[in-house]
Parts: C-alpha cells; sequence; structure tokens
C-alpha cells in the first residue's frame, strides 16, 4: 500500500481501509482549503490501486468492512476505473459493507444515470459533498465551483442512483452574510435531503487564499456566539427526511448529534444552552482541522 502525502477522511471512516486512487483534488481553487496544495492533481495508474487492494487483502482482508476512496474527488475517476476497483475490493474483502469517497457535484452530474447505478450496484454507497453553503454569493467568494441549485441537482441523481449522501456545512465562512449563509444553508440541506448531515466550522490555513484575505483585514472568523447562532440557524431551519446529525469534526467548538427532525427541539436547546455560557465549549487548544 503507498501513499503519497497527507491524507484526509470523514471522521466516520477512521475505521475504513483508504485507497488512493487519484492523488489531490481535481478542482483544488476552494479558498479556504489546503488539504491537497501540495499536490499535483493526477489519477493513479489502475493497476497500482489494484495492487494497493491486494496488499490492503493480504494484510487486513478479513477485517474490512468499509473502503474509503480518496483523495479529494475520487468519483472524477471513469466509470470503468472506478467498476475495476470496485470489483477488486469485493473479491478481496469478504465482509464489505460500504464504499465512500469524497464528491463535488459536478463529479455527479458529469456521470450519467445508468453510469451512478452501475456503480452503486458494484458497491459504491456512499458520497460525502461539501457544498458548505447555500447561497450563491458566498459560494461565489470562496471559490466552491458549483452553485447551490448544482448542488441539488446532484443529490437527485445520487438518490435516484440508490446512493446515501453526507451534507458539510461550514461554519464562518460567509464574512459579512452569516444570517443569509445559515438560512440558505439550511434551505439547501432541506432540498439535498442527506441521509447524513455535519458542520465544521472554519478555520484561517496559512497559505490560503483566505489567509491573504485575513492578512489584509477583509476576512476574520466570526466570534464564537456568532458560530454557534448559524449553526442554531441550520438546525432549526432544515427539513431533511430523516438526516443523522453531527458536529464532531475536531473544528467544532460544540461536538453535538442526533437525529433531524426528531431530536431537533433538544439539539437547538443545547446551542440554545452553550450561546447563553450554560455549557462548556471546546477549549481552543483542542480545536484542530
Amino acid at each position: 500500500m503507498r501513499y503519497l502525502g497527507k491524507l484526509y477522511r470523514p471522521p466516520s471512516e477512521s475505521d475504513a481501509y483508504i485507497l488512493q486512487a487519484t492523488i489531490g483534488c481535481s478542482w483544488n481553487r476552494c479558498t479556504y482549503c489546503d488539504m491537497y496544495s501540495d499536490k499535483e492533481f493526477r489519477v493513479r495508474p489502475l493497476q497500482e490501486s489494484l495492487d494497493d487492494i491486494d496488499a490492503a487483502a493480504r494484510m487486513y482482508g478479513s477485517n474490512v468492512q468499509k473502503v474509503f476512496i480518496a483523495d479529494g474527488d475520487a468519483l472524477v475517476l471513469d466509470t470503468e476505473h472506478w467498476l475495476a476497483l470496485l470489483e477488486r475490493c469485493r473479491q478481496r474483502f469478504p465482509k464489505l459493507r460500504r464504499v465512500s469517497s469524497y464528491a463535488m457535484a459536478r463529479n455527479i452530474l458529469a456521470k450519467t444515470d445508468i453510469e451512478l447505478g452501475q456503480l452503486r450496484d458494484a458497491g459504491l454507497t456512499t458520497l460525502y459533498i461539501g457544498p458548505e453553503s447555500g447561497d450563491d454569493v458566498t459560494l461565489r467568494r470562496i471559490a466552491k465551483g458549483d452553485n447551490a441549485e448544482a448542488h441539488v441537482q446532484a443529490a437527485q441523481k445520487a438518490h435516484d442512483a440508490g446512493m446515501e449522501l453526507s451534507v458539510i456545512a461550514l461554519l464562518g465562512i460567509a464574512m459579512d452574510r452569516s444570517e443569509a449563509h445559515a438560512a440558505a444553508t439550511a434551505a439547501l440541506v432541506t432540498a439535498m435531503n442527506p441521509e447524513y448531515f455535519a458542520a465544521l466550522t472554519v478555520t484561517v490555513v496559512p497559505g490560503t487564499p483566505l489567509s491573504r484575505l485575513h492578512e489584509r483585514g477583509r476576512f476574520e472568523v466570526p466570534a464564537v456566539p456568532e458560530l454557534l447562532r448559524e449553526l442554531r440557524t441550520m438546525v432549526a431551519l432544515a427539513r431533511p427526511t430523516s438526516a443523522l446529525f453531527r458536529t464532531n469534526h475536531a473544528s467544532n467548538y460544540l461536538p453535538l448529534g442526533g437525529r433531524l427532525p426528531e431530536d431537533r427541539d433538544r439539539i437547538v436547546a443545547l446551542i440554545d444552552k452553550a450561546i447563553a455560557g450554560q455549557i462548556p465549549l471546546r477549549r481552543e487548544s483542542s480545536r484542530g482541522l
């Protein structure tokens, strides 16, 4: 098994075997992100990835139940490439129950309905997609590459193929559009109707375009109460059919969990207590990416 550079995966994939089938991110322009800044995007040769699956099977095969396909937006891979990876995973990992990857809206929209169905049938069950915001002004500012409507269309295509979605929002990214960002993100979550919904908190990472804005006084991470108010609005207004909700990422000040809509009132009440200073928050020294 071979890995190049830093690896990233969602918290819920902590027990997954990570296969680095692509190097870097095909978009790699988001203003807040440096996850793949040290890599030039490329697709690893298929045989290298198949060899890595074989190596992982020799070491861990009987224990592997989840596989996460990295790097940043691996769904960009051609469908035939994907199908070969998924077939080998099924062959080598007898207890395999889930394969997942990061994806951009444009990756999903570039695939036909037939292709997405083939991938789902072959075992790709879960996509992690980070619109970060439902506010198109904010999406343009952060160079996300896709607008809110594209994310809605992508979610519908993925769901039509039988895939589950984990949608990620980013607290504090909207500068002077905090309220609009929070409300529009709640509306986008409602429209995308994911099975999982998570919120992270923006961090100014040195070397990113966002850090240069910060240095020029054009961007500041909001104070914690404002971040919590954004989170409150998202939880209070989002109307997914049934979504597992988490803020367990290390960037967040207030780790929360529950299911929406069932636990909405409880979660909102906890956020209100945190805003009022009645609940201890994660210490700054314990936060990270």
